[in-house]
């Protein structure tokens, strides 16, 4: 069983989608769009493949008969979108749509001009969508990097060459909420945007983008609200991102500096005599950043090695003033 697994409840007719798995042998199903469900693993049965074809009647045909276009024939030159659909305040699912009258062969990569991963590929048919199996935490958008969406025109049948489509863009939250509309296909209220459109690149910047949500929550020019942090704080990147495979060594020091930065400032606003942080040995660089920035900070009475019986120089523990 694996994620994106057509999957049916054994005592109940329902089936749906994996789209993650849980702690104690539980794995989260999808339904129906938006609506999942948590479910014990054995409860589960995978949905063959060619099932619907072994089981259904011979003179029916559920399979899409694909007709070759005639020459000239295409009608929708654009229509591919970025649809992300809010499940809740904090997590949004992305859908890739296609609104066009091509098939597109298409990749989604993120990195820089020298170095790319991918993200998600597929196939998209004429007037069809795919959907990103997880779900994407607004706190993870600067994880993405820069992103590069690919895809090729194609027909069967004769039709005039195209070239590659091409678009480069970088995340940011000046745009983002502006764009709330009814996306196509999907039919829901979604943050749509259009990747073959005229408009300029869509920027997508994730701390404006907390700042613009708590906006949205607390109205306009509302103090910055700090939640008082654990009193111990695992930086290992297992812990912070779901995108950790997604990311080099640049990307992953840079997460874990800003959520040490992130708590470290809290427990000083919210009055904490201390706070441990949980770095881990490894080749060091990361408990060197931290503890440059913790030299002479003035909120900063002392720092040291935390509990070395338990975590050895893993750790260090800070006193506040």
């Amino acid at each position: 069983m694996n994620i994106g697994d057509k999957v049916r409840l054994i005592h109940s007719k329902e089936e749906g989608i994996v789209t993650k798995f849980l702690k104690n042998d539980v794995v989260e199903v999808e339904i129906e769009a938006g609506f999942k469900l948590p479910v014990l693993r054995r409860e589960l049965a995978v949905v063959s493949k060619g099932e619907d074809k072994a089981f259904k009647p011979q003179n029916v045909s559920q399979d899409p008969v694909i007709q070759p276009r005639k020459f000239g024939e295409v009608k929708a030159e654009k229509g591919i979108f970025l649809a992300f659909l809010p499940i809740n305040d904090k997590l949004v699912s992305l859908h890739i749509i296609n609104n066009s009258d091509w098939d597109l062969p298409f990749s989604i990569t993120s990195g820089t001009d020298k170095t790319h991963r991918g993200f998600i590929g597929g196939f998209l048919t004429a007037r069809s969508f795919q959907k990103y199996t997880t779900d994407l935490d607004f706190k993870d958008f600067d994880d993405w990097g820069n992103l590069t969406f690919q895809a090729l025109y194609y027909n069967l049948g004769y039709f005039t060459e195209r070239p590659i489509f091409i678009k480069r863009m970088r995340l940011r939250a000046n745009t983002f909420f502006n764009h709330k509309k009814i996306a196509p296909i999907l039919a829901k209220e979604c943050y749509l945007f259009q990747l073959d459109g005229e408009e300029s690149p869509i920027i997508i910047n994730p701390n404006e983008l907390k700042e613009k949500m708590m906006e949205n929550k607390t109205g306009e020019n509302a103090p910055k609200v700090y939640d008082k942090p654990s009193s111990t704080i695992d930086l290992h990147i297992e812990q912070l991102s779901t995108n950790a495979l997604m990311m080099n060594n640049a990307q992953i020091l840079e997460l874990q500096i800003r959520t040490f930065e992130r708590n470290f400032e809290s427990a000083i606003a919210t009055g904490m005599d201390e706070i441990v942080f949980i770095h881990g040995v490894g080749n060091g660089v990361l408990k060197q950043e931290i503890q440059k920035k913790l030299a002479g900070h003035k909120n900063v009475a002392w720092f040291q090695d935390a509990q070395k019986e338990k975590f050895g120089y893993g750790a260090t523990r800070i006193k506040i003033k």
